[in-house]
């Protein structure tokens, strides 16, 4: 059952990120083992058996993602991520085109939302037809998100903007990739068991936006067909 992180997970993490080598991290395996990785699997079986639940048709599976970097993308950096994160998704080949619930702890704090990994230009192009074509459909979303406040828009933006449909709707219009998420420091609640509940609560109020994000994988509804 998950317990909560605590400062020897903080610990590891600050560890990798300043000592990021093979005979480091072998030292320290265990604390990796018990501090992070554990926490972080329990976690993710907790809130996936919970919310999938709630939503069983969605079809998501859990991924607890690996310590290692791809040894093909090290691009100077060390061999091992000073962070992990866990997602809800469905099973497919291009799941990182696919919208997904996220949670990522990091030595800075955590994070969690839903959105894409990589959205690619087709699935953005699809969404901002959307846009133009019926924009009530994302206002009622986008208004929902503004209300309560927890979670913004994130994503890199377009070097040259694609428009300006509306002070609500330009932030979404002008994304390269698309997520909404709600980022804290590395606090009190990430050290309780009731992080669960706070995901799988969030994961709820952002159904709506994941269902949305979803009729664009791909380009849009009439590629899926």
């Amino acid at each position: 059952m998950f317990q909560g992180y605590t400062s020897e997970t903080l610990d590891f993490m600050w560890g990798i990120r300043f000592n990021n080598d093979r005979a480091w991290f072998q030292a320290h395996k265990e604390e990796y083992l018990q501090h992070l990785y554990q926490p972080t699997l329990e976690l993710g079986r907790e809130v996936h058996s919970r919310f999938t639940e709630k939503f069983p048709k969605l079809g998501l599976n859990l991924h607890v993602c690996r310590i290692y970097r791809d040894a093909r993308r090290l691009h100077g950096q060390g061999p091992y991520k000073d962070h992990l994160w866990l997602t809800l998704r469905t099973e497919n080949d291009v799941w990182s085109q696919q919208p997904v619930y996220w949670f990522e702890i990091t030595p800075e704090g955590w994070s969690y939302g839903v959105g894409f990994w990589n959205a690619g230009a087709q699935t953005m192009a699809a969404m901002r037809r959307d846009i133009d074509e019926d924009p009530k459909r994302l206002e009622k979303i986008a208004r929902r998100i503004q209300k309560d406040g927890a979670f913004s828009v994130q994503g890199q933006d377009y070097a040259r903007p694609k428009g300006d449909p509306s002070p609500l709707l330009t932030p979404w219009y002008n994304k390269r990739s698309i997520s909404v998420g709600c980022e804290r420091p590395f606090d009190e609640l990430v050290c309780s068991p009731a992080l669960t509940d706070t995901l799988v609560e969030g994961f709820t109020f952002l159904e709506p936006c994941y269902e949305y994000f979803k009729s664009f994988s791909g380009g849009g509804l009439e590629d899926l067909k």
